[in-house]
């Protein structure tokens, strides 16, 4: 019975999933918001540079699509993908030295995506799952939200040891290894093709799957091309090649693929029918038709970033402290910075950021035990300028 003018009783609602109450969010995605203030030139992002994009040449993909085919443009599609991206993607994959045929592939809103969706098709609640350390930090997520165990393998400037590969491959019984071997993200290395075709063998011999995570390989600056390790041999039923175009087109078109085996992608499929039914069919069609131009908006986004690389390049020696060590990056967005002991870089990060500067702690980074030395720093979204005064900035942070 309800007394007149009492309030009505309010029953608790049922929790959040355990998954929700004990995943983190990003740390990244903190400091970028904490750091937004125009003021501060910020070395934590992993974004591409906006000045960069081909705003001309997307606005033309874009109106052509809307002009000759509108009913299709702003229908429902299909959810492996619209066929004439598919087989533009399957070409440019086949270029590079890969042979795929249009049916190899799944399109993706974001490559993001295409990890989730792997982690849904092939993960049960307690299914181990093998990782560089350091490794990327929304791969990680991904892996929590699904109740993997996420165990680090042991390796060195040249990425996952094959060796120690195998031995955790025995010990802990993976389902499958993650993997940015092309200027990996945090620490900006790439795997040489001895060590990729050494990783292939060991995953055809202990049965596993590789996926293959290839966000930056266009973004090379130094160097010859290294062959994907879906290319090597005993590679061919078990590795998974995710792609994006997010930093070489724009990741406001939240576009990526995958490329797998068939039983895996059709599972994919069902997968992603159930989270959005498929990618937006317009920002397929319009990036088709770029597709045409791409190669020479990459190369131009390649010379400037080629140069800012070298700006921070240039201007690390005198910014960071004796004994400090950092990579040099062929490609990609990132450098890996490791200051001597006792540095701690989350400890630091207020004092650093009341210079206006900001960088990523490496710790968020690790799926082990982390090395609190560490630091991560983009270079993509600075002019050589504004990088020389960044680390002017870093460096009086790190002395205070």
């Amino acid at each position: 019975m309800t007394v007149a003018g009492a309030a009505p009783t309010r029953a608790p609602l049922p929790p959040l999933a355990a998954r929700a109450r004990t995943v983190a969010g990003s740390p990244v995605r903190d400091i970028l918001a904490v750091t937004a203030r125009p003021e501060v030139i910020n070395f934590a992002g992993g974004l591409p540079a906006p000045e960069l994009f081909d705003r001309q040449g997307i606005a033309a993909a874009f109106h052509e699509v809307l002009a000759d085919a509108p009913a299709r443009a702003l229908q429902y599609s299909t959810t492996e993908g619209e066929p004439v991206l598919r087989a533009g993607l399957a070409a440019r994959v086949t270029a590079q030295g890969l042979p795929t045929a249009a049916d190899d592939l799944l399109v993706t809103t974001g490559s993001q995506q295409a990890l989730s969706l792997l982690a849904t098709a092939l993960l049960e609640p307690g299914d181990t799952v093998l990782v560089e350390n350091p490794c990327y930090l929304a791969a990680l997520q991904v892996f929590a939200l699904a109740g993997a165990r996420v165990v680090a393998v042991p390796g060195d400037e040249d990425g996952v040891d094959p060796q120690a590969l195998e031995e955790a491959v025995r010990r802990e019984r993976p389902k499958l290894l993650y993997l940015v071997p092309t200027f990996q993200n945090p620490t900006g290395r790439t795997m040489p093709a001895p060590r990729r075709e050494a990783l292939a063998a060991v995953a055809a011999r202990e049965g596993l799957w590789i996926v293959e995570d290839d966000p930056y390989g266009d973004l090379r600056y130094d160097g010859t091309r290294v062959p994907w390790i879906a290319s090597c041999p005993g590679a061919e039923d078990r590795v998974v090649l995710l792609g994006s175009f997010s930093k070489v087109m724009a990741p406001g078109l939240r576009l990526g693929w995958l490329r797998a085996p068939a039983p895996l992608r059709r599972a994919c499929a069902v997968a992603k029918q159930a989270v959005d039914l498929h990618t937006p069919t317009l920002n397929q069609l319009a990036a088709a038709r770029y597709l045409d131009g791409l190669d020479a908006h990459v190369a131009r986004v390649r010379a400037v970033y080629g140069e800012r690389r070298d700006a921070m390049l240039a201007g690390l020696p005198g910014t960071l402290p004796a004994g400090s060590v950092w990579s040099r990056p062929e490609g990609g967005m990132f450098l890996w910075v490791r200051l001597p002991e006792p540095y701690d870089t989350t400890a630091l990060l207020p004092r650093v950021v009341e210079q206006n500067v900001a960088y990523v702690p490496g710790a968020p980074f690790y799926a082990a035990a982390p090395d609190p030395a560490t630091l991560r720093l983009c270079f993509v979204t600075q002019t050589p300028e504004d990088i020389a005064e960044g680390l002017r900035r870093l460096g009086r942070g790190l002395a205070a």
